[in-house]
């Protein structure tokens, strides 16, 4: 990719921190977060269930529950803080300017309306077509998302698709006002591998085609590797890690990261996978210093104290852990992850110097 400063920064989230209020207290769910999303680029945002990934996505639309609490921070889009807007103004943002596709295809649909008049009511809604405009062009949308016999198919109900084909109208949906921002929760994790993959090259197509940026969000680190220019891992409500995808992938420097890469099989794995201890902290009571301590075994006193700031590793390559001060002790990756980079290095020929950033090939 192009250096960021010559592209069109699209998005931006400063310090976001959002909170929830429920019958056993509060529940920090985002605790100050802060990425960009560049014209034509696909950021991954990664991590376990809980860790705040849904909440940034569903903030980014406008769609927080009712009991949420904007603790702080601003998502700037077009020069406007979707957080502070009417909801007039975010009205003409949300499935307009920007869109979003869920998990389960089937919960998106409505099981009792033939899935052209799905697409052709959302274009009908946001752009005042004709009825036979919308249907032209909702035909030709399910073409474009890879629908064979779109003519005949226009007509059928959810039902009558397979899971990958609902998640193919999903995005037709979501792309049928030609949407700048595509922002995807999980959109292949009912899927089979093979679907999955399927799924994966449309959006990359589509991508490529219609100049879109993609917010992808996932636990499932394969499928970054497919799909993303940049990742942010998040834990705990906070990224602790962001950079190009071939950084994070081939340079992870947080043992959160390195936890993540460790557990990820591939075809030629040989050793023990391995399991990440414990379990996330209770977001009632975030923990004081790192919130990752209790489960790393890297961890330095410190990290029970004191959070760590993000460091500096490159210029696109950022990770809040102490193990990066200049005063912490020397600490490798673990054994079983740098095997697994050496034999990615080795298929996919990378070079990629021991902290430098690099652009992906």
């Amino acid at each position: 990719m192009a250096e960021k400063n010559t592209i069109e920064k699209v998005l931006e989230v400063k310090d976001l921190a959002v909170s929830f209020k429920t019958t056993n207290g509060t529940v920090k769910a985002v605790r100050g977060i802060s990425f960009d999303l560049f014209k034509q680029e696909t950021l991954a945002i990664v991590g376990e269930s809980g860790s705040g990934k849904s909440v940034t996505s569903r903030a980014i639309m406008g769609i927080l529950a009712g009991n949420s609490i904007h603790e702080g921070g601003e998502i700037m889009y077009a020069g406007k803080d979707i957080m502070k807007i009417s909801e007039e103004d975010l009205h003409k943002i949300r499935g307009t300017k920007i869109s979003m596709i869920f998990q389960d295809p089937m919960s998106s649909l409505n099981p009792i309306m033939k899935v052209g008049k799905q697409i052709s009511e959302a274009l009908r809604l946001k752009m005042g077509l004709s009825k036979d405009e919308a249907t032209k062009r909702a035909l030709n949308l399910m073409k474009e998302v890879g629908i064979d016999e779109a003519e005949k198919r226009i007509h059928q109900y959810p039902f009558q698709f397979s899971g990958g084909m609902r998640q193919r109208i999903v995005i037709a949906i979501a792309l049928a006002n030609d949407a700048e921002i595509l922002i995807c929760d999980e959109p292949t994790t009912a899927l089979d591998v093979t679907i999955q993959a399927q799924i994966l090259d449309l959006l990359n197509r589509l991508k490529v085609e219609r100049n879109l940026s993609i917010i992808f969000i996932t636990h499932d680190l394969g499928v970054v590797a497919h799909m993303a220019d940049r990742v942010a891992v998040m834990y705990a409500g906070k990224i602790v890690e962001y950079g190009t995808a071939q950084e994070i992938f081939y340079d992870p420097k947080h043992p959160y990261t390195w936890a993540l890469l460790s557990s990820m099989p591939d075809i030629e794995t040989e050793e023990k996978l391995f399991a990440i201890p414990g379990t996330p902290p209770d977001m009632h009571f975030p923990p004081k210093g790192d919130a990752f301590a209790a489960r790393n075994k890297y961890a330095l006193g410190i990290d029970f104290e004191e959070q760590p700031p993000m460091f500096k590793i490159s210029d696109t390559h950022y990770a809040a852990t102490w193990l990066l001060d200049e005063r912490a002790p020397k600490v490798e990756m673990p054994e079983i992850l740098q095997h697994r980079i050496e034999r990615m290095r080795s298929q996919h020929s990378i070079d990629l110097p021991g902290a430098k950033g690099g652009e992906k090939k």
